[in-house]
């Protein structure tokens, strides 16, 4: 029978181990063997790893790869990319290889603005509410100030300072929207200082004001949003539709017409745009991961983003012009590359060197053209090849370690599969019969 325990996270990192094997795993030592093979051999770089989070006994591993060849805005990038699924970095790769001859990638920052909220409730008369925040508005902004400052030396600070009247959809609901601009950090911890800032002045205020006649709003809770519709950017490719010849497939009018229906099909359908937009996030949160982002953050945000609308629908968008094909995303991400783990990690700050040390803004650039390519590739393989070719192809190391192929039978297996199709039974038939 499993025990509750009392005081874990004062227990040694050690102690919560032998009580995890003790307690969950039958005193198993092979469990134990686990968790410490993962463990650093460096102690400063263990410690380091084991601070950032409470309760740590190991770490857990995922990829580092590297995606070649990106051009962006004239600039040629390798793009680091922290993922375990297996055809992702080639197929962002091989996006960028057929790229590079055709112009690249271009990027805008179309903005740049985050938003945070005090959520409170006032049973008074609306207009009395009005009135009295538009006379506390420059007290509310003058109490940030010692928190704003050095954000304002960086270029950013509180943008405005509106009142929001939600009582149509929960009764006596009003929000204190704030609008930042955080520069090169993410700004989460910065936004939410000064949103609880904000709310105790509110409050204090609103005591000693006498045109509320009695009645005070009452702060529920100060939080940032991770949904930025303001904080946007476009990464988008071009070239003429006869670039787009596919050798073996098809003519350049005929891949981009086939191509701009499989857009439009998850633009109106979604069931396939929540597939379509889960491989734009292979490519951005590789990269938000190994640039010490908040992927969660990311993710939540970019799907609210994708049900603007009222209805979920593509992100990526496509035409043909005057035989000019076009294809893009706009994409909403909130970003650093100051603060947070970006300081701590040390993959981390190798990702970002790699990067060339990237500004905010020039990290969301470089995050969507992931994305975009991601999706160019499986679109380019859904409407030709079939998803499944090159997705089992990058799968079979897998499949064959799972089957604990040895070296040999892995070099033989992987001639093999040049010229077969990859599947779970044909891999174990083919590992069979070799061992026969």
């Amino acid at each position: 029978m499993q025990k509750s325990i009392s005081g874990f996270s004062k227990l040694s990192k050690v102690e919560k181990i032998n009580w995890l094997i003790a307690n969950h795993f039958g005193n198993n030592k092979q469990a134990k063997t686990v968790l410490k093979s993962y463990w650093n051999e460096d102690k400063k770089l263990q410690q380091l790893h084991d601070e950032f989070i409470e309760n740590t006994i190991s770490n857990f591993y995922m990829p580092f790869g590297v995606a070649p060849n990106f051009l962006i805005n004239e600039r040629l990038y390798v793009l680091p990319m922290t993922i375990e699924e297996s055809s992702v970095v080639a197929a962002a790769s091989n996006a960028a290889k057929f790229w590079l001859t055709r112009g690249g990638f271009k990027t805008t920052v179309l903005s740049t603005e985050k938003i945070g909220h005090v959520h409170f409730t006032f049973k008074g008369e609306k207009d009395t509410l009005r009135n009295c925040f538009e006379t506390l508005k420059p007290q509310l902004l003058k109490t940030t100030a010692p928190l704003t400052k050095n954000m304002e030396k960086r270029g950013g600070g509180i943008l405005d300072l509106k009142l929001i009247d939600y009582t149509s959809k929960m009764p006596h609901y009003y929000q204190l929207e704030v609008t930042f601009e955080t520069a090169d950090a993410m700004g989460a911890n910065f936004i939410n200082s000064c949103l609880e800032q904000i709310a105790v002045t509110f409050e204090t205020l609103s005591k000693e004001a006498s045109n509320l006649k009695g009645f005070l709003p009452e702060v529920i809770m100060s939080i940032l949003s991770n949904y930025v519709p303001n904080c946007v950017v476009r990464a988008e490719v071009c070239c003429a539709v006869d670039d787009l010849s596919l050798e073996g497939h098809f003519t350049g009018n005929k891949f981009a017409e086939k191509f701009i229906q499989a857009v439009r099909i998850a633009e109106v359908e979604p069931f396939r745009a929540v597939t379509h937009n889960k491989g734009i996030m292979n490519g951005v949160d590789a990269i938000v991961i190994a640039t010490g982002n908040d992927f969660r953050a990311v993710e939540a945000g970019v799907h609210a983003y994708a049900a603007k609308s009222g209805q979920y629908a593509s992100l990526s968008h496509a035409t043909l012009e005057n035989n000019i094909f076009r294809f893009w995303v706009d994409l909403p991400l909130a970003l650093g590359t100051v603060g947070g783990l970006t300081a701590l990690h040390p993959m981390v700050k190798f990702a970002l060197e790699l990067l060339g040390k990237p500004s905010a803004k020039d990290l969301m650039q470089i995050v969507a053209v992931a994305g975009l390519a991601q999706n160019f590739a499986a679109l380019r393989s859904l409407t030709t090849t079939g998803i499944q070719k090159g997705h089992m192809k990058m799968h079979l190391l897998n499949i064959l370690n799972q089957l604990e192929a040895n070296p040999a039978e892995k070099e033989q297996l992987i001639t093999h599969f040049k010229t077969n199709s990859v599947s779970q039974r044909a891999v174990f038939e083919a590992l069979k019969n070799l061992r026969a």
